[in-house]
């Protein structure tokens, strides 16, 4: 019988070692690679807006500009941007030239459609089931039970940003039904 002594067919354990480290290493990548998607799908997205709010953005994805925003709208102007949770909120331009310090969630309280100003008629109408707001949003005519949300607009850096708005429904001096 021979016995083998340091025979080159026998790994030593430093290759051993080696080999399950890069085996582990690969499979854990491949892991969690696969388990990215569904972590971020999860987590909701922020905006770094000071305060917790989100910037406003408009049709383009575009941060909204105050300024900007201002010298290209006029009085009495409802303009929709993008706000909380992603939803359409309407921009209003008041009767002094400045932005509201409120925003106006576009949604409509009866079945979620999104309701269009009617500057001619002076009010948003909505063209599922005709529900009418006044140009604060009170809800004026059903079938819709409630105004539309509030938001609070201010004006941050020069861009706007809508943060929750958790006080009393000025329209209705009733606390807000969307917090």
């Amino acid at each position: 019988m021979t016995q083998i002594s340091g025979s080159s067919d026998v790994p030593n354990m430093g290759r051993r070692q080696f080999m399950n480290l890069l085996t582990f290493g690969s499979a854990t990548g491949v892991a969690l690679g696969a388990l990215y998607p569904f972590v971020k799908y999860f987590i909701p997205p922020t905006s770094g807006a000071a305060g917790g709010g989100v910037i406003a953005k408009d049709a383009l994805g575009n941060d909204v500009v105050a300024s900007e925003f201002l010298e290209t709208h006029n009085v009495g102007d409802r303009v929709l941007a993008q706000g909380l949770k992603g939803d359409p909120t309407y921009l209003v331009v008041e009767t002094d030239g400045n932005l509201a310090d409120y925003g106006l969630n576009a949604v409509c309280t009866h079945l979620g459609c999104v309701v269009p100003w009617n500057g001619s008629e002076n009010k948003f109408i909505c063209p599922c089931h005709g529900s009418q707001y006044d140009v604060t949003g009170k809800v004026v005519r059903g079938p819709a039970p409630l105004s539309l949300a509030l938001v609070h607009a201010d004006v941050v850096d020069d861009k706007v940003s809508f943060t929750q708005w958790t006080e009393t429904d000025f329209r209705t001096d009733k606390e807000p039904w969307w917090t």
